[in-house]
This record gives C-alpha cells, sequence and structure tokens, in this order.
C-alpha cells in the first residue's frame, strides 16, 4: 500500500464542499488547539451588507427546499429554454456505457473512470460524500501530480500541473470490463478534538489517504495529491456571470489594506482562446467557465473527449487505444452545450426563515467575525451577459471567487496553475443550509471530512484563523445562532 506522506495528509484535512473558501473557510481553517483565553473580535475593515431578501439567486431564485432543490432550471428562464434544460438534464444524469453499444449518443465509456454519470459525483445536482466501509470512492477522487519544481513552463501553463508518469494527473478507481482500476484509494480516519472558551468541545475526524494496489507501475516517492469531492451545481451560471472586473478589483495579493485578508485571483489556461485568463471554478479556481470544467470532467472522471478536451486522463503507457471508443469525439458538440446550458441553469433556492431572530442575529454574528471578508456577501451580475436571466441580477452567493490561505490544516501541499498548496477558492454558500436535505450523506470541506457546518468551520485556518478563534471564544448560544444564519441559506 502507498501511504501518503504525512505533510500531504495533514494537508488533507480539508474542505469538501465548503472547502477552500474564505470565511467560511475561515470559520473552517482555524488552528486546532482550544483558545487559551477569549479572544476580542475585531470588527472587519469595511462593513458587508444583510442580506434583506430571500432571492439568494437573484429573479431567477426557485421556492424548493425538499430533496428537488438544487435540481431546477432559473425561475426566470424562458419556456423554449426550458427543453434545451431538460435535454441536458439528460444527459447529466443517465449512465454512460461502454461502446460499442446500442445506445450511440451516451458509449464510449472509460475505459479508465471514477464514474459512469454527472449525477453519480453530483447527486440531486449536489455535493459528494466520502465513501464508507469498505465503499468504492465515486463522489471523492485524488487530483495527482509531481513538484512543479520538475516541469516545464509550457505543461504549467496549460495543464497547471505535472501529471505522473503512468497515472495522470487523476486516480480513477474503476474500469470497464477488461480493463484495471488504477489503485485503489483508502481513507482512514482518527479523531480530534476541539476545545471552546467555555470548556464544551467537538471531536473533528481526520482522514489519513492512502493508495492501495497501483497498477499501473510504482508511484513515485514525490507524488502530491488532493482529495476533491463534487461541488454543488446550483448558481454556476450566475457566477460566470459576475464582470471579472468586480473579482479583480476586490482582490488584495499584498494585503494593502492590512485586514489579513489576501485574496487574489488564479490564472488559468483557457482551451478556447488558447490564452491565459482568471479561473473561477473548482476548488482551486483552476476553470474559467462551466463548459471548460464540465468537459475536463467528462475526460477525467469518465474516460470521454470531446472537441475541446480530445484528450481523457489515461496515459499512453495504460494502453486505452486498444479498446473501443465512442466515437471522435465521444461527447458530441450537440451534447456538450446542452449539458453546459443545463449547469448554467441550476437555479439557487430562496433563503428561509430570514425573519427568525436567531437568524438575524447569525448574519451579524458573521459579518462581525469577518467571515464576510472572504465569503462575500453580494454580488451583481454584468448587464450585457447573452443570457437575459442571468443579466443584471444582484445574487448573494457569499464568495469572492478569490484564493486565499486556510493554512496548514486544510493544506494540500499541491499547486495548481498560480493557486498554491494553502489556497482555495472561497466556495459559495448559497443553499448549503439544504444540503444534507439534498444529499443526507453530504459532506462540507473539499474532501467532505466536516460532518456539519460547525466542524466546517473548526478546520479553517491561516486568513481564517482570527475568525475560527473568535468562533470557539462564543458561547454556546451565540455559536448556534451562527449556525442557524448559514442553515437559512
Amino acid at each position: 500500500m502507498y501511504r501518503l506522506p504525512r505533510f500531504i495528509v495533514l494537508a488533507k484535512w480539508v474542505p469538501s464542499t465548503l472547502a477552500h473558501s474564505s470565511f467560511l473557510l475561515f470559520l473552517l481553517t482555524a488552528p486546532l488547539q482550544a483558545a487559551e483565553s477569549p479572544i476580542q473580535n475585531v470588527p472587519p475593515s469595511q462593513d458587508y451588507p444583510i442580506q434583506t431578501t430571500p432571492m439568494s439567486g437573484g429573479d431567477g431564485s426557485v421556492e424548493q427546499f425538499d430533496h428537488n432543490a438544487y435540481s431546477l432550471p432559473l425561475g426566470n428562464m424562458s419556456m423554449t429554454k426550458r427543453l434545451d434544460f431538460s435535454v441536458g438534464n439528460s444527459f447529466f444524469r443517465n449512465p454512460w456505457v461502454a461502446a460499442p453499444a446500442s445506445t450511440e449518443a451516451r458509449d464510449g465509456l472509460g475505459p479508465l473512470l471514477n464514474t459512469n454519470s454527472c449525477q453519480g459525483c453530483h447527486l440531486k445536482d449536489g455535493r459528494g460524500h466520502p465513501p464508507t466501509g469498505d465503499e468504492n470512492p465515486i463522489a471523492l477522487f485524488l487530483r495527482l501530480s509531481l513538484p512543479a519544481s520538475q516541469a516545464d513552463p509550457e505543461t504549467l501553463e496549460q495543464r497547471g500541473a505535472l501529471p505522473v508518469p503512468n497515472y495522470g494527473l487523476q486516480l480513477q478507481t474503476a474500469a470497464i470490463s477488461g480493463a484495471k482500476p488504477e489503485a485503489k484509494l483508502v481513507i482512514e480516519y482518527r479523531p480530534r478534538e476541539v476545545s471552546f472558551a467555555d470548556g464544551t468541545s467537538v471531536t473533528l475526524q481526520e482522514p489519513i489517504y492512502s493508495i492501495a494496489e497501483p497498477a499501473y507501475g510504482e508511484l513515485p516517492e514525490s507524488l502530491q495529491t488532493s482529495p476533491r469531492l463534487a461541488p454543488p451545481m446550483i448558481g454556476l451560471g450566475l457566477l460566470e456571470a459576475i464582470p471579472e472586473a468586480d473579482l479583480i478589483a476586490a482582490a488584495d495579493p499584498d494585503d494593502a489594506d492590512n485586514d489579513g485578508i489576501s485574496g487574489r485571483y488564479n490564472q488559468v489556461w483557457d482551451v478556447r482562446s488558447g490564452a491565459t485568463v482568471m479561473g473561477r471554478f473548482g476548488w482551486k479556481a483552476g476553470e474559467p467557465s462551466i463548459e471548460q470544467q464540465g468537459l475536463h470532467a467528462f475526460a477525467g472522471d469518465m474516460g470521454l473527449t470531446s472537441s475541446l478536451v480530445p484528450q481523457t486522463d489515461c496515459m499512453e503507457s495504460q494502453g486505452c487505444d486498444e479498446f473501443p471508443n465512442g466515437g471522435t469525439p465521444e461527447v458530441s458538440d450537440d451534447v456538450a452545450d446542452f449539458v453546459t446550458f443545463y449547469a448554467s441553469s441550476l437555479a439557487v433556492p430562496m433563503r428561509r426563515d430570514m425573519d427568525e431572530p436567531a437568524v438575524k442575529q447569525g448574519a451579524e454574528r458573521f459579518n462581525a467575525l469577518g467571515c464576510a471578508s472572504c465569503h462575500t456577501p453580494r454580488q451583481r451580475t454584468a448587464a450585457d451577459t447573452a443570457r437575459p436571466a442571468l443579466a443584471n441580477q444582484e445574487i448573494w452567493p457569499y464568495s469572492d471567487l478569490l484564493l486565499h490561505d486556510l493554512g496548514d490544516a486544510l493544506a494540500d501541499h499541491r499547486s495548481e496553475f498560480q493557486a498554491d498548496g494553502r489556497e482555495w477558492r472561497t466556495p459559495p454558500l448559497w443553499g448549503i443550509g439544504l444540503a444534507q436535505t439534498v444529499n443526507p450523506r453530504a459532506g462540507f470541506l473539499h474532501d467532505g471530512r466536516a460532518r456539519t457546518l460547525e466542524e466546517a468551520i473548526l478546520w479553517h485556518g491561516g486568513e481564517a484563523e482570527s475568525a475560527t478563534q473568535g468562533y470557539r471564544a462564543l458561547p454556546a448560544d451565540q455559536r448556534a445562532e451562527l449556525i442557524r444564519f448559514l442553515e437559512s441559506l
């Protein structure tokens, strides 16, 4: 069994779905030792708005709060576009199969893969969950790479990381008949206690990752890994419509205002334009667009080619070309367009219980602790975006979409384009209160280690350390109010 180096394991105590953020991430990454004395909450350097409308996703918000809360189209989308949404949903939800098959529109799966459908990871369009017991991981996988210092500049510019010989950039733990999965991902947990200033405590679960039974050769000693859990799909089109200038203006890479928050944007390769642009999707903001993120997932998670991503993560030495394919490309341009449209059209649920006193108090405390410094409450989409349903919308995603240092506890020590091993993109918090309604087993942070919102907060460190320390210093009733606020989102 290949046991991941200890420093990598440490790095993996991080975010799963609520992860690489900023201040909920902040709320989630503080030191794990108990505060020795109550810490005074320092007011943030600027005032952040308190949400007063339930329409978190603008005019397209939907009033759906059950297990289908994440699966509805934008409420302000025209009826003619809803047919395109339904077609995209069918390709997102239904399984793909190995070639040759009578199902020609959905064949070509593998031969190496993690799952056979988009829905397999994004259960009901929500966040995934880590495996338990002997389950094969589906919604959780490992990114792989070698140290960036060993790579040539062009590889780093266009791929963001250096692939591992015989294994590529992602560990595929499943395969079609006749092919061998790359390896088994083994996860063990050990308890870790965190104390509050009032003397109570919470026991976190620290994941220990290892790779067993590698099938394509010995894994290198310098192997770098990063666990990734499938995030929720809601509101992606709205996030893509936020003007780039607004995100750049919010960045403060050198902490010029001395508030302890140093958000910066990732710079990644855009395949369609053949240029380096701003990244805004993925746990480390490693993708520039919904289209590219989705088609990279087709290639990496399911072994399916497309015009935009004509190569899967299978290395030449693994012999994938010996298996039948599903055409060139396997995901047609039409199917790719339908799935991209679907992924950009999932609505954000409305907020609930906003008039409840505890929720109001929790919202104030969220801002006062500094969580809003990264989990920026309000954004506005561009007025000139191509899709009217996404244009000029006031939205409440609670994210700046920037990279933040979240400390050693959440670090993976693996770079991705300009993001270093301690940085994660601030994940949006809208709809997070319904995450375990949609998927009762959903985990929080980038690897699902946090079973509750409070556990997610307690994993935060780095730029979020003062917020996490402040949370641990609060009395129980005030901590409960903050959680109630998050549950209302």
